[in-house]
């Protein structure tokens, strides 16, 4: 069997989506996994007790089903199935109505009150074409498709999220984008989060927030079976440290973080750019809790019970306040937390009449403290009871996180700081972020442009930049430049 055109180190949604479009054009692909089975976050196991499903770390896909790429493939026909629930989002308030984000724009703008105009006014122009906007949005920097609309998206979203909240004057729609804004990782008053908030409110008006049936190592399965059924070759169980590790090939792209990249590949890309890659910043990691649980969570609204997503955290003021601690080094003793109730929608994940919980909240860098009874407190908060109904928990800390994938450095689960500056530079400032400067080394993790998430964009991007080269480059040890 002859040389692969093209390995691929990491087999997270980036690597295996570059893979699936190689393969698409006619390249010969191999990827190399140091786990036992492919996937990175798009895995599930039994954590707690026998029966119960938990997502190890991603849950909720908006962006997968919706991505650009990921959405013209027959991922069906290779075993996923989405799962999708009445509501997105669910952000309980106390002593009021818990805020809904319904697909409807009109059902979701009727429960914020006296900001329901203006709800509908922010979201509207951008849903006449909404696909179009994630195309230019998840796409790095370079002549949009659609640049009147990108603008227009871009004068809002490049606001702070505590900038764009302005527009409103009541509580409930303040709450309903501090939370969506808060998956950014990022103070609210920082500019961008803005549009991390609008983005996520508008994926909610496009498709209901889905889970993959049977668990997030579904989409990794369909995936692999997809590259596999091109031709493309997955070997498991291969840790790559070094240049010796890699196989002869035309081109090398790596789903891995800029360390791992500046490990592997110091000998032959230039110190400067290797020093770059070291400086590249991963910010706050995560603390997650897993339980087993007697039966659902207790929510003292019980419409939350109908989403897929819950946004503990309170008003705008409290998710704010918990975000800049956390950025500051600090832990919050009211942290924002992000909660999915899987099986609600997917009863497979539990046995008959138990459910399972997914909770997590943001946390310093490579945190040691345990969060375990402060996420615990937040949800008592908004559903008294639930401490009542645990079975059994698993706790994931930020070291566990990166001990099960290197790209999650500190505990950093959505590929590293994505303020401004690094947002659309990153790993380092170049004209295509794919590329390194040797020609036959690129990077397509969610250390490169778009980011986090399970929308396979990165590594979509950055199989194109290989293909544009691959026919000038030769196969060869990766030590001969």
């Amino acid at each position: 069997m002859t040389g692969p055109d093209v390995v691929i180190v990491g087999s997270g949604p980036n690597g295996l989506a570059a893979g699936v479009y190689l393969a698409q054009q006619g390249a010969s692909v191999l990827v190399l996994e140091a786990r036992e089975t492919a996937g990175g976050g798009m895995r599930t196991a039994a954590l707690t007790l026998p029966g119960f499903a938990h997502d190890v770390c991603s849950a909720v896909h908006p962006m997968a089903v919706l991505s650009p790429y990921l959405r013209q493939l027959p991922l069906q026909a290779h075993g996923l199935q989405w799962v999708r629930p009445r509501v997105s989002v669910a952000h309980p308030l106390e002593d009021e109505a818990a805020v809904l984000l319904h697909p409807s724009v009109a059902e979701t703008a009727a429960g914020l009150g006296v900001d329901a105009r203006s709800y509908e006014r922010l979201v509207s122009p951008f849903l006449k074409d909404p696909h179009a906007l994630l195309e230019d949005a998840m796409a790095p920097l370079g002549i949009p498709h659609h640049p009147a609309l990108l603008l227009r998206f871009g004068l809002q979203g490049l606001k702070s999220a505590k900038g764009l909240a302005r527009r409103f004057r009541g509580a409930r729609a303040r709450a309903l984008l501090a939370g969506c804004a808060g998956h950014s990782i990022l103070p609210l008053e920082k500019a961008i989060t803005g549009a991390m908030g609008l983005l996520l409110l508008l994926t909610g008006h496009v498709e209901p927030w889905p889970v993959a049936a049977g668990g997030s190592e579904s989409i990794a399965r369909a995936l692999a079976s997809l590259l596999r059924s091109l031709g493309g070759r997955i070997q498991t169980g291969v840790t790559v440290r070094g240049l010796g590790d890699l196989p002869p090939a035309r081109a090398y792209l790596f789903d891995t973080s800029p360390a791992q990249l500046a490990a592997i590949a110091e000998g032959v890309l230039p110190p400067r750019y290797v020093r770059r890659l070291r400086r590249y910043r991963y910010g706050p990691g995560a603390f997650k809790v897993d339980w087993a649980l007697e039966g659902s969570i207790p929510w003292r609204d019980a419409r939350c019970l109908e989403a897929a997503t819950v946004h503990v955290g309170g008003t705008f003021e409290d998710i704010s306040a918990a975000e800049a601690a956390v950025w500051r080094g600090e832990h919050p003793e009211r942290p924002f937390v992000l909660v999915c109730q899987q099986s609600e929608l997917d009863r497979s994940r539990a046995p008959p009449g138990k459910q399972t919980g997914w909770a997590y909240c943001h946390v310093p860098a490579a945190s040691k403290k345990d969060m375990t009874a402060t996420i615990e407190a937040q949800l008592e908060r908004f559903a008294p009871g639930f401490k009542a109904r645990i079975l059994a928990r698993h706790v994931t800390t930020p070291a566990d996180f990166e001990s099960g994938n290197a790209n999650d450095v500190g505990g950093a689960i959505t590929g590293g700081v994505a303020d401004l500056t690094q947002l659309f530079f990153r790993p380092v400032a170049r004209l295509n972020p794919y590329t390194t400067p040797h020609p036959r080394l690129f990077i397509c993790s969610a250390s490169s442009p778009p980011g986090g998430g399970v929308h396979g964009m990165c590594g979509y991007h950055a199989a194109r930049s290989v293909l544009r080269r691959l026919d000038g480059l030769a196969s060869a040890p990766l030590s001969a430049a």
